[in-house]
């Protein structure tokens, strides 16, 4: 058992695509974690099938390495502002940070957000200039960056002077002193987490106690709690009390709000034996028989366990601490049963009893994810922290051979004490070659963004930040990377709810209907091409209200992509002369929810993604439409 003076927690935290993962790949190879002939795939902490295709991480990974006696448990967190919550959750447990910014973005949405938790925790973050070896990187400027970013978020002096160092994660090397250090190995890291991470805080012999930060699931055992040991020794098989708390009023008002004034109170006292204990040894579990304060463990044993339980010796009953933050949904959308012609050809068709059981399996470990059921046969409403928050789950959902519709996201409002209605709001940071700007500030002030800041960086590109609802980003994405031929860089976060911002129209265009069922044409599809962009290819099938692409004009247009040419005995010269066909536009999962209407559908399946009218009959979508009309 290692001493608590020898070990260092610490968590990673950056925005997203800053360099975490690879960082701790170039930790494992300096500790020697693997053998010298042992294969190690990249971003080896990215172990989702998920992650390594988006290239992001969703969950955070614990993992632990030791150096020169010294065990220093490291925590991967999530980078993208829709899993945000996640890495509120997670600094609970660390008593520092390695702040990774980049050489050439500098601070960006994320980097805001986490390091403010990390400021407001009281934590002594150790700054890391990452990719200093890359074109156009500016190393200085982006550390003069990060010092303004602490002294705007209100940083202690202590917090202030923070220790610096530079490298590159991708080639294993870190240094204090660019101009003198030779440029290799890691070293230097460790000495700055030895020397500069506090020792965790807390008695090994006073009674136990700790707090669940993070929640896992394992067949044939059930939910597992992850947390730090805060003081004492837990044994597997010892008796423990857990308390549950609540916050005595509904408090969150967005991520700025402190929580610490809010009222909380305890809400239950259960006598509960703890069956299993793992603690972190590399990248694996390992069960344990005892740890003791500072380490980060994982326990099994209380069935309802949950985010901010306390779990304490029972003669520590009034030691309850503080439930911790769990973020609340900003986005819907309707999970349906897929009612398609095709259901069923690529996948299993589900009926909703699977859909809710599936959803229900997710719940146990995805606490920032709510499932309402509003009433209908066919589906539930499911609420999440943003358009990727919820398309993950789709796309885990769709590889289990699961074939369901979703709805378009909505953005979900509320009311103050005024009766003034409310929806979420974002902060957005644009960088943009300047030859773009143009476009990109009318597009978003369009969708009712604000600008408040904008800056030039001295290298052909403007940062520009705005001030815009959640609805004005829903399907923007997309555009923004047309608009700026792909070089613009574009983040987000959630900063909490504001006054509802007017209508927004989000799409311009309408879309291509087919009105029969049978195999796309290319013959039909040549012609129709010229009225818009397609989405399928010749011999793809189609049905009766399916989406075949999008019309180059506003309104809706039902077409007949199944119609062949007709055959005669007659021939004449240049008649089976063709252009051809264009490549068509192929929707991915992502990008098709951002641009369905809401009077459309998305079904899903292992193999496709299909855009459809939520009716699928013309006759009826009119006679809706002369309903809606009547009623307004």
């Amino acid at each position: 058992m290692t001493s608590i003076e020898r070990i260092r927690n610490v968590a990673i935290i950056a925005h997203i695509d800053h360099g975490k993962t690879t960082l701790i790949d170039s930790i494992f190879r300096a500790t020697r974690l693997f053998r010298e002939n042992a294969r190690v795939a990249e971003r080896v902490m990215d172990n989702n099938e998920l992650e390594r295709e988006r290239g992001i991480t969703i969950r955070a990974k614990h993992c632990s390495v030791e150096w020169k006696g010294y065990r220093i448990n490291i925590i991967d967190t999530p980078g993208h502002a829709d899993f945000s919550g996640e890495v509120e959750r997670i600094l609970a447990m660390v008593n520092s940070v390695l702040l990774l910014v980049d050489a050439n973005e500098g601070p960006m949405p994320q980097t805001r957000y986490v390091l403010m938790r990390s400021l407001r925790l009281g934590l002594r973050p150790i700054v890391i200039v990452n990719k200093v070896d890359r074109p156009l990187a500016n190393p200085v400027g982006a550390l003069h960056k990060t010092f303004d970013l602490f002294v705007e978020l209100g940083a202690n002096d202590a917090q202030c002077d923070f220790p610096v160092l530079y490298g590159s994660g991708l080639h294993g090397w870190f240094v204090r002193d660019l101009e003198k250090d030779a440029r290799e190995g890691m070293d230097a890291i460790f000495e700055a987490i030895v020397a500069h991470a506090p020792k965790p805080h807390g008695n090994p012999d006073a009674p136990f106690l700790m707090q669940i930060s993070t929640l896992g699931w394992r067949d044939h055992i059930g939910r597992t709690g992850t947390g730090r040991v805060l003081q004492g020794t837990l044994r597997k098989g010892q008796e423990i009390t857990r308390l549950t708390t609540r916050w005595a009023h509904a408090c969150w008002q967005g991520p700025t709000h402190a929580t610490e004034s809010a009222d909380w109170e305890v809400n239950g006292a259960f006598a509960e034996r703890i069956n299993h204990v793992w603690v972190t040894r590399g990248l694996d579990m390992v069960p344990t028989a005892e740890v003791t304060a500072g380490d980060i463990v994982t326990i099994a044993g209380p069935k309802e366990i949950t985010i901010g339980d306390t779990l304490a010796a029972p003669e520590l009953e009034d030691a309850a601490l503080p439930p911790l933050e769990i973020e609340e949904p900003t986005v819907s959308m309707l999970f349906l049963v897929n009612s398609g012609p095709l259901a069923g050809r690529d996948g299993a068709a589900v009926t909703i009893r699977q859909i809710r059981t599936r959803l229900e399996r997710e719940l146990r470990t995805n606490v920032a994810l709510r499932v309402e059921d509003i009433g209908r046969r066919d589906g539930v409403k499911v609420s999440g922290r943003g358009e990727l928050h919820l398309a993950i789950l789709i796309e885990e959902m769709r590889r289990e051979g699961m074939e369901l519709c979703v709805s378009p996201p909505e953005v979900i409002t509320r009311q103050d004490a005024a009766g003034r209605l409310l929806e979420p709001m974002e902060e957005l940071t644009i960088d943009v070659p300047v030859e773009y700007q143009g476009i990109v500030i009318e597009k978003v002030s369009r969708r009712k963004g604000e600008m408040t800041h904008m800056y030039n960086e001295g290298n052909g590109l403007l940062r520009l930040e705005f001030h815009i609802p959640t609805r004005g980003l829903i399907g923007y994405r997309g555009e923004f990377l047309t608009d700026t031929r792909g070089l613009g860089i574009m983040a987000s976060r959630f900063v909490g709810y504001g006054p509802w911002a007017g209508e927004i129209v989000s799409r311009g265009r309408g879309s291509m209907i087919s009105m029969d069922t049978g195999a796309a044409t290319s013959y039909s599809l040549e012609n129709l091409q010229e009225r818009g962009t397609l989405f399928l290819s010749p011999m793809d099938p189609v049905y009766k209200g399916m989406i075949i692409g999008e019309h180059a004009r506003p309104n809706d247009l039902p077409c007949n992509p199944t119609k062949r040419k007709a055959l005669t005995n007659h021939r004449a010269a240049g008649k089976d002369h063709t252009d051809g066909l264009d490549v068509p536009r192929r929707l991915t999962l992502d990008t098709a929810l951002e641009w369905i209407a809401p009077d459309e559908l998305l079904e899903v399946t292992p193999k496709a993604v299909r855009p459809r009218k939520a009716v699928m009959d013309a006759e009826e979508r009119k006679r809706e439409e002369r309903r809606r009309a009547a009623a307004c």
